[in-house]
């Protein structure tokens, strides 16, 4: 039998509960809105895997699917996306290298660049940093009828946690943010992506509160996040310093899983 090692994803149906990924060995949990949830391995051989699958049989889950990643893949950063998503007039995806170009055109912009954490120096700077692999799985592409009218931010975090129980806050928050081109903004497409991507952090990736945060002057961002019924939980005066405006008040938000839809 085989010694070499491989990561594997293993597909089963129903919506395993986080406890039996340690009980298990998987290095990752992951609940599907299709009602299965997928487990990666961490590298293993074939004993092992004969192992994790007997071991799942003991659970009693029936398996959809198996298959081995590559180990490149499997070691750089996973998309926090992991399928796109459609709502009534958009499709939200995980953002490629390719989507740079489009994305540059609005993010140059002084209106937009002005609450923007970094804003752009030239376009070659830009794609090089767009195509950074931590940015990269990070961000999520929002297109309209195949045209992109802004990104997302999408990142999921640990909570924070005495050392004792540390494991159990592992990947239970999210943290979202937008950006949108100024030639689509005021058609409700921000608060449409927005409650589905938080509707996806809950149902989907299963984790327990989404957070957001924002200058508080930044009048569009606060405006949306109270469309989507999140909690201002902090209020922080001239906390943050701004490029151009000195240092300004910020205010953090967030929103618990039994919140949500009845926040809205």
């Amino acid at each position: 039998m085989s010694t070499e090692t491989e990561t594997y994803e293993i597909r089963v149906c129903g919506h395993l509960d986080d406890h039996w990924a340690d009980w298990l060995g998987a290095a990752e949990l992951n609940h599907n809105s299709d009602g299965t949830t997928s487990l990666w391995t961490a590298p293993i051989d074939q004993a092992q895997l004969h192992g994790f699958l007997a071991r799942l049989r003991d659970v009693g889950v029936a398996m959809t699917m198996l298959r081995a990643i590559d180990e490149p893949q499997a070691s750089g950063p996973r998309f926090a996306l992991l399928q796109p998503l459609t709502t009534q007039r958009l499709t939200l995806r995980a953002a490629t290298p390719d989507d740079a170009d489009a994305t540059w055109q609005y993010r140059r912009l002084s209106d937009v660049a002005e609450w923007l954490t970094e804003r752009p120096a030239d376009h070659d700077s830009y794609q090089q940093s767009f195509a950074d692999p931590e940015r990269l799985a990070a961000t999520v592409i929002l297109e309209r009828e195949g045209v992109i009218v802004g990104d997302f931010m999408l990142r999921i975090e640990d909570a924070w946690a005495q050392a004792e129980v540390r494991d159990k806050a592992h990947g239970t928050q999210a943290e979202v943010g937008w950006t949108l081109d100024p030639d689509h903004t005021g058609r409700g497409y921000a608060t449409e992506a927005a409650s589905a991507l938080i509707d996806y952090c809950f149902k989907t990736l299963g984790v327990r509160r989404v957070v957001t945060g924002c200058f508080a002057d930044n009048t569009s961002s606060v405006r949306l996040i109270e469309r989507l019924g999140m909690r201002r939980e902090e209020h922080a005066v001239r906390e943050s310093l701004h490029r151009s405006r000195g240092w300004l008040d910020t205010s953090r938000y967030a929103l618990l899983a039994e919140e949500w839809p009845t926040a809205r």
